[in-house]
């Protein structure tokens, strides 16, 4: 790409970039936290609550962030290592802000788990890229509606919207294995996920949950996804599409181990 393509691109993006995040940030700040009062920036280790479920959802937001903004930075004619670093430092910048806000506020605390698993979120990308010049493993979301937001709402979430993102009995985590890409024999289309889960989760930890009667429980999974990756259309714009539809696991045939349980899904 030559370079006045290049500056035409980039610098818009970068603009429209810093817009967009200076009025998130701004907004995050004013709604989130307003109803809490502001304290000295502290710590708070959170890394026994909700089966790790929320550190998971860090590690998965941090790596498509990072593999976005490189396709975005690559797009605009960045060099592909430039863009491979600030692909992977943009997670990092957009991710970090919330720890400091909650550092802050009396409601929350900084957590360092949070912030590791947004480190390792970047840095799957960041290796797979150093190493394959591609991504062979794709961290997923899966989300099936539980019964215990109801019990919660404030905190669980009181719709559809609030439980994608509140409901962590609600949402698993998987990381998806493009078994072509490590041997050209293995048909395209088919990946091997293993996917994370829990339930039981009404209060943030297992002693609050068991003494009200609940059983705080983890799953694991083993299963068959389907790349969309694969496909490849002329139209950028069902392309798109479909890079944003393989973020999602795909329901397919599973099985899974919860309470030293193996039970098989023929579709999960």
């Amino acid at each position: 790409m030559n370079d006045s393509l290049q500056q035409k691109r980039l610098k818009p993006l970068l603009i429209t970039s810093g817009a967009v995040y200076a009025t998130s940030m701004v907004g995050l700040g004013s709604l989130w936290y307003s109803d809490f009062e502001r304290q000295s920036f502290r710590f708070f280790n959170d890394n026994k609550e909700w089966k790790q479920i929320d550190k998971a959802g860090h590690f998965y937001s941090a790596f498509h962030i990072s593999k976005s903004s490189f396709k975005l930075l690559k797009w605009s004619g960045l060099p592909e290592r430039k863009a491979i670093f600030w692909g992977t430092i943009s997670s990092f910048l957009a991710l970090t802000p919330i720890e400091v806000f909650d550092g802050f506020s009396s409601g929350f605390g900084a957590s360092i788990g949070d912030i590791a698993a947004n480190t390792l979120g970047g840095a799957l990308f960041f290796a797979q890229y150093r190493i394959w010049n591609e991504t062979r493993i794709h961290p997923k979301y899966y989300f099936r509606r539980s019964n215990y937001a109801a019990l919660r709402p404030e905190l669980l979430g009181s719709n559809l919207g609030e439980e994608l993102l509140k409901d962590y009995n609600a949402q698993e985590y998987w990381l998806s294995f493009d078994l072509s890409r490590f041997n050209a024999k293995i048909p395209k289309w088919i990946n091997l996920s293993f996917g994370y889960g829990a339930s039981g989760m009404v209060f943030a930890n297992d002693q609050q949950n068991k003494q009200n009667g609940f059983n705080p429980r983890r799953h694991y999974f083993i299963g068959i996804d389907i790349d969309l990756n694969e496909y490849h259309s002329k139209s950028k714009i069902i392309n798109t599409i479909l890079y944003f539809i393989n973020m999602v696991r795909i329901p397919g045939p599973t099985l899974e181990l919860s309470d030293k349980e193996l039970k098989a899904h023929f579709i999960y």
